[in-house]
């Protein structure tokens, strides 16, 4: 999604497990381009694999 400003947003369709959100992982993320949107999805998802595998 675009937002008015112009910031790209991002949102899980299906949420993090609990353990994932009790370590950060966030659902729903922005960037300024595409490079840092993806950037920050990456994040997100690796603090939930990380979270979950422990």
């Amino acid at each position: 999604m675009r937002s008015d400003a112009g910031r790209l947003w991002a949102s899980r369709e299906q949420p993090f497990p609990p353990a994932a959100e009790e370590a950060g992982a966030c659902r729903t993320v922005d960037g300024d381009d595409l490079r840092e949107l993806c950037q920050a999805i990456a994040q997100q998802e690796s603090i939930a694999e990380m979270a979950v595998t422990l």
